[in-house]
């Protein structure tokens, strides 16, 4: 007999178990308000979802540091006939963590793609002053945004447009929080824990994207993914062959600095940030 079999069948009973659950529409999650003068974090999203999938540094800050988040909507997808229906399911969302949002365009911007970038600078340019201008308008202490190998096209385009829209917003030295989600990272230096509660809320706040998870229903997935970047934290950020922490859900990201024209370093060697500490206490460094 197996000892391992009713482990593995509880996991698969539950996935099948969450595909069934009631898609968004709940009673926000709780949340303290931030003082006006709190600090700001942006959460520059390619995409209405990320800010769920990608976002528990985000919550924990607003969570337990009382943080203003925000959250930009770089894009509303490719899909000219979803963009209003995934701006509604993103406005949800967001009302549900306690996100402030941010639109770019009445329908987000279009081809923020490294393509643009390279071959079209006019219209780079002005999704840059784009950004730019929210980056002056909130003057966030920290901003998150994929990392440059983050394989899907829209991710690697808001990569470069976040970098280049700090070099176009004048004085503005920053913390930088690079996530990943459709390409790992390589030299991620932070592995950051999340309580049961936290993670069932970004699950929660993930099924308010109903068209998107009906689709594909990727959102009963995140509690295994999260598990699976301990297992890859351990050793990436906390060093080859050293003891795994006692976390059970993670993710991982890569934290540095914008000193106002370019970036750098915080620390060297790699951190984790256990569930009991303030995540404040990060961007002091």
């Amino acid at each position: 007999m197996n000892p391992y079999s009713k482990l593995v069948s509880d996991f698969a009973r539950l996935v099948a178990e969450g595909k069934s659950f009631p898609l968004g529409g709940f009673a926000p999650a709780s949340r303290p308000t931030p003082a006006a003068d709190a600090p700001t974090a942006l959460f520059i999203a390619p995409h209405p979802d990320d800010e769920t999938i990608l976002g528990g540094l985000a919550l924990r800050l607003l969570r337990q540091a009382k943080w203003k988040v925000i959250d930009v909507a770089v894009t509303l997808g490719s899909l000219k006939g979803r963009k209003a229906g995934r701006w509604q399911e993103l406005r949800n969302a967001c009302q549900f963590l306690g996100f402030g949002l941010e639109p770019t365009a009445p329908d987000g911007l279009d081809g923020v793609r490294p393509a643009t970038r390279a071959n079209d600078p006019a219209a780079w340019s002005r999704m840059v002053g784009v950004l730019s201008a929210l980056l002056e308008k909130h003057r966030p202490s920290v901003i998150f945004f994929p990392h440059e190998l983050d394989w899907n096209g829209t991710h690697v385009g808001v990569h470069f447009l976040a970098l280049d829209a700090l070099k176009a917003t004048p004085a503005l030295p920053c913390h930088l929080v690079e996530t990943e989600f459709w390409g790992q990272m390589q030299t991620p230096n932070l592995m950051v824990e999340y309580t049961a509660e936290d993670v069932a809320d970004l699950v929660a706040a993930t099924s308010f994207h109903i068209g998107e998870v009906q689709r594909n229903p990727y959102h009963v997935l995140i509690p295994a993914w999260m598990m699976d970047n301990v297992r890859r934290g351990a050793e990436l950020v906390g060093g080859q062959g050293g003891a795994a922490p006692a976390f059970l859900f993670a993710q991982l990201f890569r934290l540095r600095r914008w000193t106002g024209s370019q970036v750098e370093n915080c620390f060297a060697g790699g951190r984790f940030l256990p569930a009991s500490e303030n995540p404040a206490d990060l961007f002091k460094l």
